[in-house]
């Protein structure tokens, strides 16, 4: 006897990747996180936090970080939703709009599993159209598959491509449901789809705090669509989703715009000169737009240089799923780490 619900047994549980303990002499190039250090005017406000702010209700809203986003943006604070990270929408929005076969959840592959997972879990039925190995968005394809919600992550992880504009307009434009643009990425991308919002009911354009700004561990993102789509959203949501400390922190990170966008161009520097090392030790690189890079070896053989520098205290992402076999997904790291990292390659090819 099961105490679970059959969608719950059915499911494979969304695998992160893996965490060493804080402390771990090791070279962390496996989750995307950014190499570099927060604003220091977030972690000011973080020394600075009155005990008040922990013995009250956080604001259910919050206020003050969407009057940051609002700031920078230039968007109006009601078309403006936060989440305990950028996944609490993701679940917020299935939630809300998937059902069953009758209302699916679409989105291309290879991309972000855990759309998977949470729409097993719903249960609404997922639909995965593969993207074909150019990458080019499949359509057609996606409008026929007549989804409540559809998902696109541009830029998109693994491939690391970023969709074009008018692509994205002409599906929103043929899509009947809601067209989630998860720009996880954007802060090292060339271009953002935030004016689609504008453009279009039915589109939402999530965002994170953990890339471009640096805090992945304040679990921080928000949603921005127009204020009768986010309507919904708001009765499914937690009624204290956002703890305090993280609106306060992630306001200060949020405005403080000149050191995340320094901090992103080392990134986007580091990222083309990783490339055209990889290049030079026969590896395949595909152009990104992220901080990562998905990189084939000479070889193919992709789990066993995973797991080989593993043992040298090395991480990175290997995917064991279909047309990711033979691939590793490298996250940026500083100059000194990715160097550390080719050289570890050198040895293990050689």
């Amino acid at each position: 006897m099961s105490y679970f619900r059959a969608a719950v047994d059915a499911t494979t549980g969304y695998i992160p990747g893996e965490q060493p303990k804080p402390g771990t002499k090791i070279i962390k190039l496996n989750t995307n996180e950014n190499p570099y250090p927060p604003s220091p005017h977030a972690i000011e406000v973080l020394r600075n936090i009155d005990s008040e702010w922990l013995r009250r209700y956080p604001d259910p809203y919050a206020q003050d970080f969407c009057l940051a986003v609002s700031e920078v943006l230039e968007i109006p604070t009601d078309w403006i939703i936060v989440s305990n990270g950028s996944d609490e929408l993701l679940n917020v929005i299935i939630r809300a709009c998937a059902e069953g076969s009758d209302r699916p959840v679409v989105y291309p592959m290879p991309t972000y599993v855990l759309y998977r997972t949470l729409t097993s879990l719903q249960p609404a039925e997922a639909i995965e159209i593969n993207y074909p190995q150019d990458f080019q968005l499949p359509t057609d394809q996606l409008v026929a598959a007549k989804g409540a919600v559809t998902f696109i992550a541009s830029p998109n992880s693994p491939s690391g491509h970023i969709v074009p504009l008018d692509d994205l307009r002409e599906l929103a434009t043929r899509l009947s449901g809601v067209l989630v643009i998860d720009e996880a990425y954007v802060d090292f991308a060339e271009y953002s789809a935030l004016t689609l919002v504008k453009e279009f009911d039915n589109v939402i354009i999530l965002r994170t705090m953990s890339k471009g700004y640096s805090l992945a561990g304040l679990r921080l993102g928000f949603g921005i669509a127009n204020p009768q789509l986010l309507s919904g959203l708001f009765k499914v949501k937690d009624s204290y989703n956002i703890d305090a400390i993280a609106t306060l922190v992630g306001a200060a990170a949020m405005r403080d715009r000149i050191y995340k966008n320094e901090c992103a161009e080392k990134i986007k520097q580091s990222r083309a000169k990783l490339a055209i090392d990889l290049k030079n030790l026969s590896f395949t690189v595909r152009p990104s737009q992220g901080n990562f890079l998905l990189a084939t070896p000479p070889k193919g053989n992709a789990e066993s240089l995973y797991l080989k520098l593993k043992e040298q205290g090395i991480l990175v992402r290997y995917f064991k799923q279909t047309g990711l076999e033979d691939k590793l997904r490298i996250t940026v790291g500083t100059e000194q780490q990715n160097q550390t990292l080719l050289e570890a390659l050198v040895q293990l090819l050689a």
